[in-house]
């Protein structure tokens, strides 16, 4: 049987699928490496990448990479990607693995695999927003995925909602991620709530405190949401990454602050749609630009 490969490069571990170009999962792998480790993450996608193929018994037809960061002109290497994984910015896929493996930003091949298989599929103009430790994005518009001059084109994430918050990563001062991202949840509640999950279940309860930091982290999420409506005018919007995990308290959080200030023309509402595939959507959409990749 034909298949492809499909890997994402996370912070402390590799996800990998063997996926045929039907989009029948044919095997799934989650390999942890050592951060630490000098080209750890390497080694582990390169165990992983041999590994599926002798289970298989074959030679997988493609292959695709998505790793954080800015995926080169060429989509050999990822071009830039500051502060951790040492030794990813640069490094050639084509040439490590010995099989073309075009790269894509994670985020991007994200939505390329909700796109293909997921919540996002038959949809021309959509964008996707992952909340987690930060917050990442990617738009399809007009049936193409949105990549920009240098790659950094859906970096829904890194928005100015005030001037006058810290700085981002990307040095944007008051991004939806200062808001809603899981890297500063103790320094927003004061270190009474060690994660955003612990914050939603406080809020759950019907905890006051946690009520009001919730309530302001969404509003904050729905004026972001509202503006990429404007921009990128898109049929909906795919909510995904761990802090979608809240569920009813996210998404009836949204849709409450969102639709009072959503333009809404003729009366049409974008969707607000939960990401299907889970921790495995960057893989999935890794294997599907492979697959393109192979057909020209």
């Amino acid at each position: 049987m034909e298949y492809a490969i499909g890997i994402d490069l996370g912070g402390s571990s590799v996800k990998a699928v063997a996926i045929t170009p039907e989009g029948e999962i044919l095997q799934r792998v989650n390999e942890e490496f050592d951060g630490g480790e000098k080209l750890g993450f390497a080694g582990a996608i390169k165990e992983v990448f041999k590994g599926i193929q002798e289970k298989q018994g074959s030679p997988a037809i493609s292959c695709g990479v998505a790793a954080p960061g800015l995926a080169s002109k060429d989509q050999f290497s990822i071009a830039h990607m500051p502060g951790r994984l040492h030794g990813l910015e640069g490094l050639n896929w084509t040439e490590f693995l010995g099989t073309k493996s075009p790269v894509s930003n994670d985020a991007h091949a994200a939505l390329l695999g909700e796109a293909w298989l997921g919540a996002a599929r038959g949809m021309e103009d959509v964008i996707m927003l992952t909340l987690g430790t930060g917050v990442g994005g990617a738009a399809i518009v007009d049936g193409r995925l949105l990549q920009g001059h240098i790659g950094r084109a859906g970096h829904l994430g890194h928005n100015c909602l005030n001037m006058d918050a810290p700085k981002d990563v990307t040095g944007i001062p008051g991004s939806i991620e200062y808001f809603i991202g899981n890297w500063n949840i103790q320094e927003r509640t004061g270190g009474r709530f060690p994660t955003t999950h612990a914050l939603v279940d406080a809020f759950t309860r019907g905890d006051p405190f946690a009520t009001h930091v919730w309530i302001n982290s969404v509003r904050a999420l729905a004026a972001t949401v509202a503006t990429y409506i404007n921009v990128l005018d898109p049929e909906a919007v795919i909510i995904g990454g761990g802090v979608a995990r809240a569920g009813k308290a996210l998404f009836d959080s949204l849709e409450e602050a969102l639709r009072p200030i959503e333009w809404q023309p003729g009366g049409y509402k974008v969707k607000l749609v939960p990401a299907q595939l889970g921790e495995f959507a960057g893989a999935i959409g890794s294997a599907k630009k492979g697959l393109q990749e192979r057909a020209g």
